[in-house]
């Protein structure tokens, strides 16, 4: 890598990773988590344990792609089970859900991790995430939930180099997020509206669009997609394809966000000040 500032950049993340003796790692299989488990394994070798949380907020192929990434660097893996809709207040879908969620997630995991001795709890959100909207790190920060990306001050840019000249399969994988944000705040999240947000965005990707969110308005669907990708969705046979295969999802009708894809499109609407 052509790129000395940033590799020891990484390398006093590794001195910071390496100070904790053993740590539990909260995994996706994002690229952000993918990076940080890789970082740990590189500093803590078998110290590290990678948890992941498993609900209906949980795409399945992110839970597979998140074992085949513990498998193929020899990680100890972790599954545990939530029900966040078992949470009235999460069900309810306020504009804070995600402080709710994440309390209960984060409270699992530093349960486990008390129970079975295998250190911190950190979890990788990034610099880039301070810009938007997250009340998910108020519960972070609650619980004393590590956050070494952020805390050592690394972008998103910087963690997809690093992870593309270590040569992890996530460098380039499309940015990701639980399946409750693509429902608007206020609106009941169901485990049907999951489902089809999960099967749409599925189709999606199998006809081989990359980065983009199926949002759920009613029983309408708004797909979001980067600009590039717009043109080949409108051609006939595509389009008549998507269609048709939303229908079958469930959805009624089926619209094309103009503005195409970008993360929070759905806290454009509300008041965080």
């Amino acid at each position: 890598m052509d790129n000395p500032e940033l590799l020891s950049k990484y390398n006093k993340l590794k001195e910071y990773l390496s100070s904790l003796g053993s740590l539990t790692v909260a995994f996706s299989g994002g690229v952000d988590s993918s990076f940080l488990l890789f970082a740990s394994k590189d500093a803590l070798g078998e110290n590290v344990t990678a948890v992941t949380v498993t609900s209906e907020f949980v795409p399945q192929r992110e839970i597979k792609e998140a074992a085949e990434f513990c498998r193929e660097y020899g990680i100890r893996a972790v599954t545990l089970t939530a029900r966040p809709l078992d949470n009235e207040t999460v069900a309810a879908n306020p504009a804070d859900r995600c402080y709710h969620c994440k309390r209960e997630i984060f409270g699992m995991i530093i349960d486990f991790s008390q129970k079975n001795g295998t250190g911190a709890v950190a979890e990788a959100s990034n610099l880039d995430d301070n810009s938007d909207y997250r009340p998910g790190h108020r519960a972070i920060a609650e619980l004393g939930v590590k956050s070494p990306l952020r805390e050592s001050g690394f972008s998103k840019s910087e963690i997809r180099a690093l992870s593309k000249h270590f040569g992890l399969p996530t460098w380039d994988k499309p940015a990701l997020a639980c399946l409750a944000t693509r429902i608007p705040y206020g609106d009941r999240i169901t485990a049907e509206k999951l489902a089809m947000a999960e099967k749409a965005e599925d189709f999606l990707r199998d006809n081989g669009f990359g980065q983009l969110r199926v949002r759920i308005h009613g029983d309408t669907a708004r797909i979001e997609l980067e600009e590039k990708d717009i043109p080949r969705l409108m051609q006939d046979d595509m389009r008549e394809a998507v269609y048709a295969g939303f229908r079958e999802t469930g959805f009624r009708y089926v619209s094309l966000d103009l503005k195409g894809y970008r993360t929070g499109s759905m806290n454009e609407g509300i008041d965080i000040s």
